[in-house]
């Protein structure tokens, strides 16, 4: 049996000093079961340890931000050459003007290119930059992701505490004469979107469409790459889908891990933050660590390693043979209408329903629960190019038996002795509850 009792006293005390026990809301304590959230301590290709010296396969690494695997050595030794000669200067580095040519390289319709440290400045720097240049206020955001911390996206979810009303509206994907509704008749500065997700693919002529209601109605269309951006292709969604946005935003696996993210577009729109513009100046991206030469170095690496080892067939071959191990396992038992696989083979997520058919927190704890006992991290299935078929099977090894109780519990129809602890909770909602803590305020 896994033990987490140090985790979960380590745990307990980053409670005492971090809010909510991490720096990020997906890695919250509330994402895992109870009393089984690992505290790692290191990892090595897809595999991490926690601080009680278990072992576990991971999946959807560093948040999707880890496609070569944890300590892969080029990006590593890059890195540590590339700090050994500073990290941070008073003048921009060969390295900067180095970075940009590749990145510029790989990015199609992309002219220019400014780097950052996480993605949120750069979608809010798209952002500032589509109002500069519309003379609009709106944003259009579709209905499908995570785009930012910032208080345009932020005040339309669940936890909008503290965030004046904003001028954001929301579209579904895949319906053009919604989009073209949201357009008619406001002043809406910029679309901002995936152009696809794990979950949904473009219907044909969709992105075309997009980009024609933006070039229709003046409106600039901003591309979010994090999640598609070397995953999808190195080049992202806009090059496997052939559109070209305005903008597009980049971070993540463009650094396997190490912080660094990507504003990119026309440089008729990107000249508006620099010296050779007599127009009013936009204040674009200016930040103190986003030049740093560690970045840098690590997406070197991180392009190099793609332009020479083709990462994403092997992301995609682990996720072809994981959806088949696992769909087969789903078969076997009968629970294929209850426990199933949705997405790109490099972008697989689980799907969790109760016996009547509808999406359950409780169900997928347990499925999270049993997974952890055997050996297996993650709130996806997310591959790697780290992954080898030995994890694989590995994986669908530890799925058969989380399977089988998965069983159990649709037969008896609840979970009820079979999950310990209170389930899962969405990451972003209005109050702590259904996963509040004891304590008090002091």
């Amino acid at each position: 049996m896994t033990d987490f009792g140090r985790s979960d006293s380590v745990q307990a005390r980053m409670h005492e000093l971090v809010p909510g026990g991490a720096h990020t809301y997906a890695r919250g304590p509330d994402q895992y079961p109870e009393h089984m959230a690992p505290v790692l301590v290191r990892g090595h290709g897809c595999r991490v340890t926690d601080c009680d010296g278990n072992e576990f396969v991971e999946y959807g690494m560093g948040l999707r931000s880890v496609t070569l695997g944890h300590g892969y050595r080029p990006v590593v030794d890059a890195v540590a050459a590339a700090i050994a000669d500073g990290v941070s200067f008073s003048r921009p580095t060969t390295m900067e003007l180095f970075a940009a040519e590749d990145f510029l390289d790989l990015v199609p319709g992309a002219d220019m290119v400014k780097f950052a440290k996480n993605g949120s400045d750069a979608t809010t720097a798209a952002v500032r930059l589509a109002r500069a240049v519309t003379g609009r206020t709106v944003v259009a955001a579709c209905a499908q992701t995570f785009f930012s911390v910032d208080d345009w996206f932020i005040g339309t979810t669940e936890m909008s505490a503290g965030i004046p009303e904003q001028p954001t509206v929301c579209f579904p994907y895949g319906d053009l004469p919604a989009l073209e509704q949201v357009l008619t008749g406001r002043t809406v500065a910029c679309v901002v979107m995936e152009a696809a997700t794990a979950l949904h693919e473009p219907p044909p002529g969709y992105l075309a469409g997009v980009r024609e209601l933006c070039d229709r109605y003046g409106t600039l269309l901003v591309f979010d790459e994090m999640s598609t951006g070397f995953r999808w292709a190195a080049g992202g969604a806009q090059q496997v889908y052939g559109v070209v946005p305005d903008l597009s935003c980049w971070g993540k696996a463009m650094g396997n891990g190490f912080p660094i993210s990507a504003l990119a577009g026309r440089r008729e729109y990107l000249e508006l933050g620099g010296l050779r513009t007599d127009d009013r100046r936009v204040f674009l991206l200016s930040t103190t660590h986003g030049p740093e030469t560690g970045g840098l170095a690590a997406f070197r690496a991180v392009a190099h390693a793609y332009a020479t080892t083709d990462p994403i067939a092997r992301m995609d071959h682990a996720g072809r043979r994981l959806r088949a191990g696992i769909e087969e396992i789903t078969a076997e038992l009968g629970i294929g209408d209850h426990l199933r696989l949705a997405g790109r083979p490099a972008c697989l997520l689980f799907q969790t329903l109760d016996r009547q058919g509808r999406p359950s927190q409780e169900f997928r704890t347990l499925f999270l629960q049993e997974l952890l006992r055997r050996g297996v991290l993650g709130q996806s299935f997310v591959t790697s190019a780290a992954h080898t078929d030995r994890d694989i099977d590995q994986t669908v090894e530890a799925c058969h038996g989380a399977a089988a109780v998965y069983r159990r519990a649709l037969e008896q129809g609840t979970v009820a002795g079979l999950l310990e602890g209170r389930p899962v909770a969405p990451a972003l909602r209005p109050y702590a509850a259904p996963r509040r803590l004891a304590g008090v305020l002091r």
